[in-house]
């Protein structure tokens, strides 16, 4: 495509997106999905402006979905104020731990038996569809920062710390197909390297490194009076990149660390602030991360506020609203580039696979192993269990997967499997994430009275 054809393009989506914004918030349409069925009218079954081949796409796709899950997952951390002795980790802990792996298997079994994969793609396949999509779940996911209601704080808690529990899987299967079989050797260096260090020293690293950052930040801007000048957008930016690169040179997992990054900064918040209040509901409410009107979420004057609480709240918002603007952009242009890449790689198959994970694998994986009973009500299993929408972290593992030597026929079967049960979960949860919420909204108000 030529630039001015990706202006024309990306140009007319956006304002059919802002004429149509006031519309879809009384349908059961979200905005992803209107993307993906304009990807599809622009791509070769459409009016074929768009025609991509994504083995030699794969490059610039993988870095392009990797922006969006990082600001994805910062600004998932920021959410994210609860104390860690809150039961509501709890829930994310499960559906992050146990949940995702036995999703993972669940997918890879009913590849291997029903759709005769071997082993090796079966389990890559499972790692890159198991995952609930960071960015795609940011419907589900908390309200506001005072939010701790184990839905959606859980989904929130999955969709930033599943990269800790699919990425290990997605190495591990790679690297079986590479071998052709299960060898002592290799798999020790897999566990020690790709689950024991990785993981936690990605954690580690991103969540010192953000509270640290954000302390000091804080402390800053109290000490020179300039709570709300400073560009804490650039701040932001530092953050994900400093974090990424740490992470990158230790040998760690880069998408926690970010995400753990963005968890410290909002820890750091919560210890200056001193406030049960979360200071940005006290000085500048953010759309989409307040449960009450802008008018009704600002509780306080700011002049009545302390220094650390006008600066800590100041700067976690214009924080929230740069990332969110981000997210949102990158969401509708990879969406846009899937829908047109759907019509190319659509595989009946995998409706089977996608039916399977959606309506038994998850759901089933929540009842069993999503903690007690005390911990989450049979309402929450049932919604946490179809509430998993795969998206643009899925095309991210696969672009990954096709830029480190998978082998051309194993390209031909994943990448048709992938791309439609992606597809298949954008539409099918997007429409009806709205009316279950809305649902459990009511029920959940009800059962306050």
């Amino acid at each position: 495509m030529s630039f001015i054809l990706c202006l024309s393009v990306m140009g007319v989506l956006l304002l059919m997106l802002a004429l149509a914004s006031a519309y879809l918030r009384w349908l059961p349409v979200t905005t992803s999905a209107v993307c993906l069925a304009f990807g599809f009218a622009i791509g070769p079954a459409g009016l074929g402006l768009v025609n991509l081949e994504i083995v030699s796409a794969s490059p610039w796709l993988e870095r392009l979905a990797e922006v969006a899950v990082l600001f994805s997952l910062f600004g998932t951390g920021i959410k994210l104020r609860l104390g860690f002795q809150r039961s509501a980790w709890r829930a994310a802990y499960c559906l992050a731990g146990p949940v995702m792996i036995a999703s993972i298997f669940g997918v890879a079994a009913v590849a291997h038996y029903l759709l005769g994969l071997d082993w090796g793609l079966a389990l890559l396949v499972g790692a890159m569809l198991a995952p609930t999509d960071p960015v795609l779940a940011n419907m589900v996911q908390v309200s506001s920062a005072q939010d701790a209601d184990r839905l959606r704080f859980g989904l929130s808690g999955e969709a930033g710390l599943n990269d800790g529990t699919a990425f290990p899987f997605v190495l591990l299967s790679l690297l079986l197909i590479e071998h052709g079989g299960w060898d002592s050797q290799w798999l020790t260096g897999w566990l020690l390297r790709d689950v024991l260090w990785a993981v936690p020293v990605g954690l580690g690293t991103g969540y010192g490194l953000g509270w640290l950052i954000g302390y000091w930040m804080i402390n800053l801007r109290v000490r020179h009076d300039d709570s709300t000048l400073s560009p804490n957008d650039f701040l932001a930016l530092a953050l994900i990149a400093v974090a990424y690169v740490v992470a990158y040179a230790l040998d760690a997992y880069a998408f926690l660390a970010v995400f753990a990054a963005g968890l410290g900064v909002r820890q750091a918040e919560a210890r200056l602030s001193d406030s049960e209040v979360p200071s940005e509901h006290l000085t500048q409410p953010v759309l989409g991360h307040h449960e009450k009107p802008v008018e009704e979420a600002t509780v306080a004057d700011v002049d009545t506020l302390e220094k650390p609480q006008l600066a800590a709240g100041v700067m976690m918002g214009d924080m929230l609203a740069f990332g969110s603007l981000v997210e949102r952009a990158m969401e509708v242009a990879l969406i846009t580039l899937l829908g047109a890449l759907l019509w190319r790689y659509w595989a009946w198959p995998a409706v089977i696979l996608g039916a399977a994970l959606f309506c038994v694998i998850r759901p089933l994986m929540v009842w069993l192993l999503g903690g007690s009973r005390r911990l989450l009500s049979s309402h929450q299993r049932a919604l946490l269990g179809w509430f998993g929408i795969r998206g643009i972290g899925s095309l991210y593992y696969l672009c990954f997967a096709l830029n480190h030597h998978l082998p051309s026929a194993a390209t031909q079967v994943v990448v048709p499997l992938t791309l439609t049960v992606v597809g298949l979960s954008i539409v099918v949860h997007g429409l009806s994430v709205q009316p279950l919420l809305d649902h459990y909204r009511r029920r959940t108000e009800r059962a306050g009275t």
